[in-house]
């Protein structure tokens, strides 16, 4: 199931940058209890969603997707709430996961998807994000206050 893109989404959500559906469908199976996956073919579609909403988690398909993986990591790296990036590849070897870890992406994983690697990264990665970005299940943001002494609340994202 595609999610319609002017839906709000929540802190359990992937948005997977790829042209190949095989892909997809397989990241919506593996997911699909306790995440709602966005699919989107291009950069540019995925940037055009990441504006509209703080989503935790990009895996970007760098065997399929138009546009360089690292273009799409300097871009989301701009964004208020970045999400963590992860690279998906069939050919993910050490040379691709040291370069995509020392550019800033958070994990590669390989392709075909395995089931619990898949879940585990995911699962620590928005774990990972709603820690760093002060982001609680209530739908709050807690952010520091200007002195870093308290936290200042702001709800609606």
């Amino acid at each position: 199931m595609k999610t319609p893109l002017g839906l709000r989404t929540g802190f359990n959500t992937v948005l997977s940058v790829s042209s190949n559906d095989e892909d997809d469908a397989s990241l919506e199976s593996i997911l699909n209890s306790d995440w709602t996956t966005i699919a989107s073919y291009t950069v540019a579609s995925a940037l055009s969603v990441l504006r509209e909403t703080p989503i935790p988690i990009v895996i970007y398909d760098c065997d399929s997707s138009s546009g360089s993986w690292h273009g799409m990591l300097d871009h989301i790296s701009l964004l208020p709430h970045p999400p963590l990036f992860i690279v998906s590849s069939r050919m993910a070897d050490e040379r691709l996961w040291a370069e995509a870890l020392n550019l800033g992406a958070w994990d590669v994983l390989l392709k075909p998807f395995d089931a619990d690697e898949l879940i585990r990264i995911v699962g620590i990665a928005s774990q990972h994000w709603q820690d760093f970005h002060g982001v609680y299940r209530s739908g709050t943001i807690q952010r520091k206050s200007a002195s870093g002494t308290g936290r200042l609340a702001a709800t609606g994202t």
